[in-house]
């Protein structure tokens, strides 16, 4: 458990952080899942806007964001 002043401010900071990136990460695979049960063009912007958020909010990485576009937009031209 945190001891001093410091430490106990970086695990609320860290508790912050933890939930944000688990709401982009559940928002990112919600609209994943939708635009693999209904696929159209709206839900797949959707799906990119979730992308890119949890790219910018540090919860991905740059590749990992670019296959998951890539992966979601050959499922549409199916």
């Amino acid at each position: 458990m945190a001891i001093t002043k410091s430490a106990k401010k970086a695990l609320r900071q860290s508790m912050r952080r933890k939930v944000f990136n688990d709401r982009r990460v559940r928002a990112m695979r919600a609209a994943a899942k939708d635009i693999r049960t209904t696929i159209s063009s709206e839900n797949l912007a959707k799906a990119y806007q979730a992308i890119d958020k949890a790219l910018k909010g540090g919860v991905i990485k740059k590749n990992t964001a670019a296959r998951k576009k890539s992966q979601l937009a050959k499922l549409l031209s199916k």
